[in-house]
Formats: C-alpha cells, sequence, structure tokens
C-alpha cells in the first residue's frame, strides 16, 4: 500500500496559498451540506488516474475524519497528478484549527445519516411493541438488523435506496 504523508490543517492552508488543491473524497451528499470553500469535488468512488491535481503544485486530499482518506491511500496516490498528501483529521480537524468551512443547512442531511436516524428508530419502535404490545413486534427490529448485516457485507443498502427517493432528497438525485 502507498502512505501517503498526513499534514495537519494548518500546513495544509500554507500549501494552498503555495500552489495546492484541496480535494473532498466524500460523496456528494456530504459534500453538497458542509464543505471547505475552494476544494475540488472528486468523490472516492469516481476518481480517476491521475485526475486530481491537475496543474496544481500539491494535492491534499479529505474527508470529513481523516479515516476514509487513510484507508485509501494507494488509490488517492494513484489518483494524484502531483505530490500529494492526506488532511489529518479531515474536515472535523480544519474546523477545529478556526479554518473556514461553507455549510448549506438546507441540503437534506447526508443519505447515511438519515438511514442510522431510521434504522434505529425502528429497531427501538421494534422492541417498544415487541415488549409492549405483542412479542411479533420483534421481527421489526429482527428485519432491520438483517438489513444492516446485508448492507454491510454486499455494500448494497436497500433503505439508502429507497431514501434516495424520498422528496425531501430530490437534490440528490439531481
Amino acid at each position: 500500500m502507498t502512505a501517503l504523508n498526513t499534514i495537519t490543517p494548518q500546513r495544509a492552508a500554507e500549501m494552498l496559498k503555495d500552489g495546492g488543491v484541496l480535494v473532498d473524497i466524500r460523496a456528494a451528499d456530504e459534500h453538497a451540506r458542509e464543505r471547505i470553500p475552494g476544494a475540488r469535488h472528486h468523490p472516492l468512488d469516481t476518481l480517476q488516474q491521475g485526475a486530481a491535481g491537475t496543474g496544481a503544485r500539491y494535492v491534499i486530499f479529505h474527508c470529513r475524519s481523516g479515516a476514509r482518506t487513510l484507508s485509501n491511500a494507494s488509490r488517492l496516490a494513484e489518483g494524484a497528478a502531483c505530490e500529494a498528501f492526506i488532511l489529518e483529521g479531515g474536515l472535523e480537524a480544519w474546523k477545529k484549527a478556526g479554518l473556514p468551512v461553507a455549510a448549506d443547512r438546507k441540503q437534506p442531511l447526508e443519505l447515511m445519516r438519515q438511514v442510522q436516524i431510521v434504522a434505529g428508530s425502528l429497531v427501538l419502535l421494534g422492541a417498544a411493541l415487541g415488549a409492549l404490545v405483542n412479542p411479533w413486534f420483534f421481527a421489526l427490529s429482527a428485519f432491520v438488523g438483517a438489513g444492516l448485516t446485508f448492507a454491510g457485507i454486499s455494500g448494497w443498502c436497500g433503505m439508502a435506496t429507497l431514501l434516495r427517493h424520498m422528496p425531501w432528497n430530490a437534490a440528490l438525485r439531481a
């Protein structure tokens, strides 16, 4: 695996002034809700070899916490057209450092957060109804658990697919 060096948000901000480019590898729904101004958006699942940082002196990859960038370092290194780095701690560290962030709270919550809210609510509902009304309601919790397990194994989440088609997520389909 190719190791990319990590840099602090402060160092990244300096490098941006010296010909660097910041590349956000998060999904489109995450980027739309909150982003670093001026960062280019190249979602990890669509990043092509040598596509990021074209014409730049440095490319600095970031995600929300830094975990996605670290676990995909070799793929990101292939996607860089110049010397590449990883923003240590991602967007969260950038915000903690007091650096500028653009937020659009009118955008829907990130799709995975919506899945977590709905799945957690259904599990709680199934457990409460199973304990208070009829034990058959425990099947709802089991069904959601089985769906999440399948999503983790296969990489396909039926609930995310369903939520993506909800009216409040119309911007995600555009």
